[in-house]
């Protein structure tokens, strides 16, 4: 266990080489679940938790940790399983997803494996669209899955997805006088996060093609380029996941700078990634912006920046 907990800050390195590394859990029962080690802050012991008065079932708690009040969520329950017992024998994922930091209560924690993005698949086609997965993958000959906790976090703890009246109202003026495509490219792993952007933008008029990973996206803009087109002209700009199964954001940005039929593409990493990696990472692999997931006011402004700066570069 101190190993876990010794090596879950040391791992940006691995940023940007189409690598991730993994904290691997368990909840009730012999499945191995996973998380990426960049959303993780810190493993504990379950601490002291204080219950809160009408709070949902999901919400164990809240627990005082290094100055800040943290809600603990069952792990268990928001995936549909069994409300974790003796919770004095588990454990505690502290995370920070979408710029909000919260606890993951688990059974046990196992080990942190180093893997290629390539390894990590999409979840079976047969799965359904009830399951709580992003992707899976093998270690050591065991199945993992990997949590889509966005989904999770979208149920037990949604967040508005209203644009502001100001932001519609300027999109209204800006289609007005519009003289360009209004169609965006997405790259997201995660259904939530698809439907999410898809929605925001949809508010504001703009046409969404939605895609499952990195590598899926490089293949459809290759097409693209093989017909003979500028993808950088048929989209406003791509919104890219940078945790995506086969092909990362990261590695994605860098695939399409290298390639000079598609070099001038806008691309906005958009993500529930935390850390001032991030935006260094930003400028090393060539991306145009960064915007943490989800506001989807700032989301729609983005867009709606990029639309003005065409319109002016035409003028």
């Amino acid at each position: 266990m101190a190993g876990v907990l010794d090596s879950v800050n040391q791992r940006t390195q691995l940023v940007g080489q189409n690598r991730l590394e993994l904290l691997l859990f368990r909840l009730d029962g012999t499945q191995i679940y996973g998380i990426n080690v960049f959303k993780v802050k810190e493993v504990l012991q379950c601490p002291h938790l204080s219950i809160m008065p009408k709070s949902k079932p999901v919400v164990r708690g809240v627990a005082s940790i290094r100055g800040g009040v943290l809600p603990i969520l069952d792990l268990s329950i928001a995936t549909g399983k069994p409300l974790l017992q003796d919770i004095q024998n588990t454990f505690a994922i502290i995370t920070e997803y979408n710029d909000r930091v919260l606890g993951f209560l688990v059974r046990s924690v196992e080990r942190i494996v180093n893997m290629r993005w390539e390894e990590i698949l999409p979840p079976p086609k047969g799965a359904g669209r009830n399951h709580y997965l992003t992707a899976v993958t093998h270690v050591d000959g065991h199945l993992v899955e990997i949590l889509d906790v966005e989904k999770i976090l979208a149920e037990v703890s949604p967040v508005s997805e209203s644009l502001s009246e100001s932001v519609t109202e300027q999109a209204a003026q800006i289609q007005k006088k519009q003289e360009i495509p209004a169609k965006v490219l997405i790259a997201d792993d995660s259904s939530v996060a698809r439907k999410q952007v898809t929605r925001c933008l949809e508010g504001i008029g703009i046409e969404v093609i939605a895609l499952n990973d990195g590598r899926q996206t490089l293949n459809y803009l290759k097409q693209i380029a093989d017909e003979g087109k500028n993808p950088a002209h048929d989209f406003l700009m791509l919104i890219s996941d940078i945790e995506m199964p086969e092909m990362d954001g990261y590695t994605l940005t860098t695939e399409i700078r290298h390639d000079p039929r598609m070099k001038d593409m806008h691309i906005l990493l958009h993500t529930s990634l935390s850390g001032v990696f991030n935006l260094a990472m930003v400028k090393r692999v060539g991306a145009s912006d960064f915007l943490a997931k989800f506001h989807p006011d700032e989301l729609a402004s983005r867009v709606m920046d990029r639309i003005k700066q065409l319109d002016g570069s035409q003028n």
